[in-house]
């Protein structure tokens, strides 16, 4: 007598706990790549930390020979350690604002557009895998990875500033030093997350996908930086007032001449404007996240039964 086995179907793609781990298992080098990346930063985080105490005492002119707060000139390590700590700190800075530009055209290409592509994506949904169960999951996890990894980093370069000395570290309304000290760099990798996802159900293709992911993201960098300053009400003082001189840590806007008077205003942010410029950035943000993730799901439902 003859037996006929059936082999059973595969779990990996069952269940919420299956399409994390089939996710996980697909794009593995990316979230590797992540680990890396998180990893390499906290590591310089705190080697700057480390040398903050030596680059503020350097970060002073110096003298030959040495008097009391002034180092000597001949010093190397205390001419050039300061130097070192600004350039980390301002390159850990820059990649946080700008990761947003690698996160959209992978999330994209390779996140859906590949997928969808090649037709994994419709395999997977005749394995008792709806259409949106499949996407939040796409979405999800590397929403969670990603956004932890940004805070961590986030309070990390905040603890590495120490007093945010801006010669060292840069004034705070920079563009990079800005976002790479609050709450927006989470924001900014969410959107991106989110814009990279809606081009890729809008395309269904990796390279055409990825394109406009990165696109979206890098117009949505340069609006919020070129309108950032109108996000909350600025303070205008008159010139001649006592004590108008602004004070190094003001963001001064411009300048107004105060008709059929000599005097004139200045338009400024104080640095207490800091979060209240933050708060609305990234509540912006997660509102255009938010926006682009419905419009992924709808574009789902429509194209499927």
């Amino acid at each position: 007598m003859t037996a006929t086995l059936t082999a059973p179907a595969a779990p990996a793609t069952r269940g919420p706990r299956g399409l994390v781990w089939s996710l996980l298992q697909v794009h593995r080098m990316a979230f590797a790549f992540w680990a890396v990346a998180l990893i390499g930063a906290t590591a310089g985080l705190i080697w700057m930390y480390g040398i903050g105490d030596t680059a503020r005492e350097g970060n002073v002119p110096c003298t030959t020979p040495a008097r009391a707060g002034y180092p000597a000139c001949a010093s190397i390590e205390t001419i050039t350690v300061d130097d070192v700590y600004r350039s980390g700190i301002g390159l850990i800075a820059t990649v946080l604002t700008y990761g947003v530009l690698l996160v959209a055209p992978w999330a994209g290409g390779a996140l859906i557009g590949r997928e969808l592509e090649s037709g994994t994506a419709r395999l997977a949904w005749t394995q008792s895998v709806s259409p949106a169960r499949w996407l939040a999951a796409k979405l999800a996890v590397p929403a969670v990875l990603l956004a932890a990894g940004t805070g961590v980093i986030v309070l990390l370069n905040d603890w590495a500033r120490g007093d945010d000395a801006p010669d060292l570290v840069g004034d705070w309304y920079n563009a990079d030093s800005f976002v790479g000290t609050g709450p927006t760099a989470g924001a900014y990798v969410l959107a991106g997350l989110a814009l990279g996802a809606l081009a890729g159900m809008l395309l269904g293709r990796a390279l055409p996908a990825a394109g406009a992911g990165f696109a979206a993201a890098l117009v949505l960098c340069g609006v919020l930086e070129t309108f950032r300053e109108h996000l909350w009400p600025a303070v205008t003082r008159s010139r001649v007032e006592p004590g108008a001189e602004l004070p190094r840590s003001a963001w001064q806007l411009g300048w107004t001449p105060e008709t059929g008077s000599p005097t004139d205003s200045v338009t400024f942010h104080p640095q207490s404007h800091f979060w209240p410029l933050q708060l609305v950035e990234t509540g912006i943000l997660l509102a255009i996240a938010a926006t682009a993730t419905l419009a992924a799901f709808w574009l789902l439902r429509r194209r499927t039964p």
